[in-house]
């Protein structure tokens, strides 16, 4: 039997949610929140979704959405554009090639992996907006974002299976 228009419909919202809650996220972490220095620091939620998304469902979170994600993180940001881009297609990349070694692995090898990943588009991001400024940045405030997004890791993983369990399970 052929699908209706309405489960039609309801399939591609359910596919199109972890982009849309990825942008959410985006927006989130760029609230203003009145503490002195966190924009600097503020955790890296996208970066936590396109990992998680990759390992998990890589058919919810293609390249295509990735590069958006990164191009409008750099617009929102001021960031030199194209950096949040190039980093999350290199981390999706990367995630991509390993994700049959993290499919079927305990929570603390996912975070494990992740508090790599991070550390690695922390240093290349760093390492690019450096050479675009010709000036060495001070890597104090990528370090402190760097814990701050492993610190935050847990939480949005088990707001994302939730959700993964709830709204992606009828596919």
């Amino acid at each position: 039997m052929k699908p209706n228009i309405w489960h039609r419909m309801d399939v591609m919202a359910r596919r199109v949610t972890p982009f849309g809650l990825t942008v959410l996220l985006l927006f989130v972490g760029l609230l203003p929140i009145h503490v002195p220095g966190f924009a600097r620091v503020a955790p890296l939620f996208p970066l936590m979704a396109i990992y998680h998304w990759t390992i998990i469902r890589p058919d919810v979170m293609p390249p295509i959405a990735v590069f958006a994600i990164g191009l409008l993180q750099d617009l929102l940001t001021g960031a030199p554009l194209g950096v949040s881009a190039a980093v999350y297609l290199g981390v999706y990349g990367a995630v991509l090639s390993q994700r049959h070694f993290f499919l079927g692995k305990s929570f603390l090898i996912i975070w494990i992996g992740f508090s790599l990943v991070a550390a690695a588009s922390g240093i290349v991001s760093w390492i690019i907006v450096s050479v675009l400024n010709l000036t060495l940045l001070e890597p104090s405030a990528s370090f402190y974002q760097y814990l701050m997004t492993v610190s935050f890791f847990p939480l949005l993983a088990w707001v994302f299976l939730h959700w993964q369990r709830a709204m992606l399970s009828t596919d």
